[in-house]
C-alpha cells in the first residue's frame, strides 16, 4: 500500500532535431506588425496587405514604384554625401545601399499613370529607417523645383522615423530646405499629394509630410513627431493604443481620407487628372 509513497518516475527526455531551423525557409509566415495576425508570405500578394486587417507590410521603393506606376523615369540618382566622420556611419551607409540598392532613403523620378505625368518621390524605411540626410533633403528640393519649372504635380510618399543624427544640423536644415520648395510649388498653383506611410514621425512629419494640398494615408500607420512612450513620459499618463495611428490622425482632421495600398493607383489618378482639368 505504499503507491502513493513511490517516487514518480523521471520524465521521457525528448530530443530537439536542432537542425530543423536550417530546413524553414526565413520569412515563411509572418505577423502583422498591427494585428498579430500570421500570413503566408506568398497569400500576400505583390501588395503585401494583410488579409485580416488591412495593415500595408513595408516595401521597398523600388516594389512600390513597380506597383503604382505605368512608366518611371529617376531623377537624381547618383546624389552622394561627401565625407563622413561619424564613427561608424560610413559602413551603415554603405548596407543600406546594398540593401535598397539607393544611394539614399529616398527614389525620386518622372513617372506616368495613364496619361498622367507627375513627379514622384518614395521615401524607402529600409534605408536607415528612411531617415531624413542632406542628400534625402537634397533631392526632395531638386524634385519639387523641377516640378515647379515644369509645371507638374508632386506626388510624395513618406516613411520616416526623422532626421538623420548621424549628420548634425545638415540634416535638420532639410526641413525648411523642402518646406520652402514646397511653397513655392504651391505658390504656382501646382497640386501636392501626400501619403504617409508606416511609420512617418519625426523631423518629416514636422515639416513637409503635413503640407500637402492633399494628405492621404496607408491603413493603420504610424503617423506622429515623437514616439508614443515618451509622450507618455512627458504627461504622465498612458495614452491609448491607437494613438498616432491613422484612424486616429483622420479622426481629428489631420488627414484627408485613408486608402488601401491596392486602390491608390486608381486614386492618384483621379485627383491628378481633376486638378488637370483645374489647370487647363
Amino acid at each position: 500500500m505504499d503507491l502513493f509513497n513511490k517516487d514518480p518516475k523521471p520524465a521521457p527526455t525528448i530530443m530537439r532535431d536542432r537542425s530543423i531551423n536550417d530546413r524553414i525557409p526565413d520569412g515563411l509566415f509572418l505577423a502583422c506588425p498591427y494585428c498579430g495576425a500570421q500570413s503566408y508570405s506568398k497569400q500576400l500578394g505583390p501588395f503585401r496587405v494583410c488579409q485580416n486587417c488591412g495593415y500595408g507590410f513595408r516595401l521597398q521603393a523600388h516594389e512600390r514604384v513597380d506597383l503604382l506606376t505605368d512608366s518611371f523615369d529617376e531623377t537624381n540618382a547618383d546624389l552622394k554625401l561627401g565625407a563622413v566622420t561619424f564613427p561608424g556611419y560610413q559602413e551603415k551607409l554603405d548596407r543600406a545601399r546594398q540593401q535598397t540598392d539607393l544611394q539614399d532613403s529616398i527614389l525620386t523620378g518622372i513617372a506616368t499613370i495613364g496619361e498622367y505625368r507627375f513627379a514622384l518621390g518614395v521615401m524607402d524605411s529600409y534605408f536607415i529607417m528612411g531617415s531624413l540626410g542632406t542628400i534625402t533633403g537634397e533631392k526632395i528640393t531638386l524634385m519639387f523645383e523641377q516640378a515647379t519649372r515644369d509645371r507638374l504635380p508632386v506626388v510624395l510618399f513618406t516613411a520616416s522615423g526623422g532626421a538623420r543624427m548621424q549628420e548634425g544640423i545638415n540634416s535638420l536644415m532639410q526641413m525648411a530646405k523642402v518646406s520652402a520648395a514646397v511653397a513655392e510649388h504651391s505658390e504656382a498653383g501646382l497640386l501636392f499629394i501626400v501619403v504617409l506611410t508606416d511609420p512617418t514621425t519625426g523631423g518629416v512629419s514636422a515639416s513637409f509630410a503635413n503640407q500637402g494640398d492633399i494628405t492621404l494615408a496607408e491603413p493603420h500607420a504610424l503617423i506622429g513627431f515623437a514616439g508614443k512612450r515618451v509622450i507618455e513620459q512627458t504627461i504622465h499618463e498612458k495614452l491609448p493604443d491607437d494613438f498616432q495611428r491613422a484612424e486616429t490622425v483622420l479622426e481629428h482632421g489631420f488627414i484627408d481620407a485613408i486608402i488601401d495600398r491596392r486602390a491608390l493607383k486608381e486614386t492618384l489618378a483621379q485627383l491628378i487628372g481633376l486638378h488637370a482639368q483645374e489647370v487647363r
